[in-house]
């Protein structure tokens, strides 16, 4: 066979691989409807119920990246600051709580006592 040839043919087995895979995975792929109907009625109930809190979530992610990506520094770096700034507010809330059962317990043993 002729250079030409091959070359021919190289080009349609290449075409037919770059089209045809890509063709043949979308059509074998079932449509989340398919998927769906396959769940057992308990993952379809679940599904259903949840559905709404995950794409909440999803939105308010992507939010979060927004919001990241407006800022100067690498996403990563503003999403460690703002995890350690949940973190140190969710240990002052602690504390707070802390220093209010404390002081619930001392006001409940002052009225056990009769020291009021």
């Amino acid at each position: 066979m002729s250079k030409a040839g091959t070359w021919i043919k190289m080009f349609v087995v290449g075409t037919v691989i770059c089209v045809g895979g890509p063709a043949l995975v979308q059509a074998i792929r079932p449509t989340d409807e398919e998927l769906f109907k396959r769940y057992n009625p308990e993952l379809q109930r679940r599904s259903l119920e949840e559905g709404d809190r995950r794409a909440q979530e999803f939105d308010d992610y992507v939010n979060r990246l927004k919001q990241w990506s407006k800022s100067d520094k690498s996403i990563w770096i503003a999403a460690q600051e703002q995890q350690e700034q949940m973190r140190t507010q969710a240990a002052v809330q602690r504390g707070q709580a802390k220093d209010e059962a404390k002081a619930q317990r001392e006001e409940m043993r002052k009225e056990l006592l009769g020291e009021k």
